[in-house]
């Protein structure tokens, strides 16, 4: 299974002027056959945001999911999106980084970024 990821993060100023960071997680598959993927909950990937080492936000804390058994697949040389958005951050430079929570699979990437 070759799973490639890629995390970008958008930052911008919502119209009340409140600061918005928008995270997307590409998921490809670099491998010869489809990859199934099957998830714990409704939430498919994680986004841990830090500064110097220091976890300063995470995407599921204090939020719930329903809890039922989820699947996709990704096909050969297709992607999967997941998004996630940080509200109101302080300035600065970061480092954020996604992780797919898939049971038997395994794909994280990272990106610094500024606020």
């Amino acid at each position: 299974m070759t799973l490639d990821g890629r995390l970008e993060a958008d930052v911008s100023t919502a119209e009340d002027g409140t600061t918005v960071v928008r995270f997307e997680f590409a998921v490809t598959n670099r491998g010869p056959t489809p990859v199934g993927l099957e998830f714990p909950d409704a939430c498919k990937a994680e986004f841990v945001v830090r500064d110097d080492g220091r976890e300063l936000w995470r995407f599921t804390e204090g939020k719930a999911f329903a809890q039922l058994l989820t699947s996709e697949t990704i096909p050969p040389a297709e992607t999967a999106t997941y998004e996630a958005e940080w509200v109101a951050p302080q300035s600065g430079g970061y480092v954020a980084v996604a992780e797919l929570r898939a049971r038997e699979a395994t794909c994280e990437a990272q990106t610094d970024f500024g606020v």
